[in-house]
């Protein structure tokens, strides 16, 4: 019995060995491709039923036209964004989409954490420091996290594991999400509007898809209700910030910490070795020369427990889809 097969775009080793691990039990035929998916790397697919995609590939109308001239049935999506994928065009296409809408929120949510404590901390800057057997604690100094205010933007799966940890720190914590969480609220979270917390908070952390009303959401102009010294730390889309606006920020010292574990334009940088090559975007090469900027490349979601969880329900959500059965995963399936 001829076994469907599955394309994987924009693969890495590790995405091999889970989705190798757990395939065992669902018997499909795996195609991996390191390339990312577009209008021009299309045409590699060969026989595939299904598409499997990440972040950063290009799932445009083009792109979809063509899966569909090649009988591809489904697209699914390794992740819980899907900014990148048409979904109209691929509803006209006769195209499923479906997602991972919650793979270790804990993940993404511990990272953010680490990312807040290294740039208050410095614990990068002092691990390089005792290493050339300097001890000195000259540029080193923070400040306690406990009372501060912090400002969580989306409290979906992802923020509120994160607004669960920040509470623990003995922070005050303000929200805004289109929905309240009757659990967070139990646990002292306070919901606010998003002006007030661009006001009042020392730290803003970003949980939030990215669509119209939230790209770009820290600009020139949130940015100037914001208090000065402001710690943001980014960890869900990289178009929720707009990077020139951010660059001045920093330059005029509004911002006082950025965390960015996603960047607008990481496609053409992130998941990849370029250590021997000159970076053309001048943007990021700007934020990685302020001593107050972390950037990390697309790494929170990088456990083993969020690999297993990703490669399981990714295989699941294909299973379920081309059998036709119920689909039991609702918050998955996007069409």
């Amino acid at each position: 019995m001829k076994q469907t097969k599955i394309s994987f775009f924009s693969t890495q080793p590790y995405d091999k060995v889970f989705f190798e691990k757990y395939n065992a039990d669902f018997g499909f035929q795996l195609d991996f491709i390191e390339t990312q998916l577009n209008e021009q790397t299309v045409q590699m697919i060969q026989g595939s039923v299904v598409v499997c995609v990440f972040v950063n590939d290009v799932v445009n109308a083009v792109v979809i036209q063509e899966l569909s001239s090649k009988k591809v049935k489904v697209i699914a999506l390794r992740c819980a964004g899907f900014n990148n994928v048409d979904l109209a065009a691929a509803k006209k296409a006769g195209i499923r989409v479906c997602r991972v809408p919650s793979y270790s929120p804990e993940a993404v949510a511990e990272h953010a954490m680490a990312m807040i404590l290294t740039l208050n901390r410095k614990t990068h800057k002092a691990y390089n420091r005792v290493r050339e057997q300097n001890f000195s604690l000259n540029g080193l100094l923070g400040f306690d996290l406990h009372g501060k205010t912090v400002g969580v933007i989306g409290t979906g799966n992802i923020g509120k594991a994160f607004a669960k940890i920040i509470l623990g720190f003995g922070c005050k914590v303000l929200a805004f999400d289109i929905a309240k969480d009757q659990d967070l609220e139990k646990l002292g979270v306070q919901y606010d509007s998003i002006e007030t917390i661009f006001k009042t908070a020392d730290v803003i952390s970003l949980h939030c898809p990215l669509n119209e009303q939230t790209k770009h959401l820290i600009n020139t102009a949130s940015l100037s209700l914001m208090k000065k010294n402001i710690m943001v730390i980014n960890t869900s889309r990289g178009a929720l910030i707009n990077t020139p606006d951010v660059i001045d920020a920093l330059k005029n010292s509004k911002i006082g910490y950025l965390g960015i574990d996603v960047y607008e334009q990481e496609e053409k940088l992130f998941f990849k070795d370029l250590s021997e090559d000159i970076i053309q975007d001048d943007d990021i090469q700007r934020l990685m020369s302020f001593p107050n900027v972390l950037v990390t490349a697309h790494q929170a979601f990088f456990t083993n427990e969020a690999l297993t969880q990703i490669a399981i329900t990714t295989l699941q959500n294909v299973t379920d889809l081309l059998s036709n059965k119920d689909f039991e995963n609702k918050a998955a399936l996007l069409n």
